[in-house]
């Protein structure tokens, strides 16, 4: 079996910046699993992952455009400190913002007395990404996975489709 769209993925994997510094590292913990082909994991690994076998190893580099995407100054803005009123945010926290183009999620980058400043960025924006990528297993998609898009656990879907 090999990875192709319907596929469910389960990938050990190392993510590491420019800098080699590590950011996330699933391998002695549980591995990471996914639906191929929709839309679930970035651009970049998973055509990369196009074609793999379980036991497959592969080092992958995800520039940006094929990741989370360029870094915006306009998703960053300052809210009125008011507006979190029975809150304490605090820089490094994430809320859900509710936006015109629906809900955002943000991340705090600074509070003062008046305002705070939030970020809608994907905290990995803006940055060239490199994984060190083991495929675990692969199994075929429930019909109900490949008809909601995504995988599902033990017992059924808890949401509207």
């Amino acid at each position: 079996m090999q990875i192709e769209k319907n596929i469910v993925v389960s990938i050990h994997y190392r993510l590491t910046d420019d800098n080699q510094q590590e950011i996330e590292n699933s391998f002695g913990d549980i591995p990471m699993s996914y639906l191929h082909g929709h839309n679930t994991m970035i651009p970049g690994l998973e055509s990369e992952l196009e074609g793999k076998q379980a036991g497959d190893k592969l080092n992958v580099t995800v520039t940006p455009e094929n990741g989370y995407g360029e870094y915006s100054d306009g998703l960053k803005q300052q809210v009125p400190a008011d507006a979190f009123a029975g809150l304490d945010p605090e820089p490094g926290m994430q809320f859900t913002a509710d936006t015109d183009q629906g809900p955002m999620p943000v991340t705090v980058v600074d509070v003062n007395e008046e305002f705070v400043t939030v970020d809608g960025n994907h905290p990995f924006a803006g940055q060239t990404l490199h994984f060190e990528v083991e495929v675990v297993e692969l199994r075929d998609a429930t019909p109900t996975e490949i008809e909601h898009g995504h995988l599902h656990g033990h017992g059924d879907c808890d949401h509207d489709h």
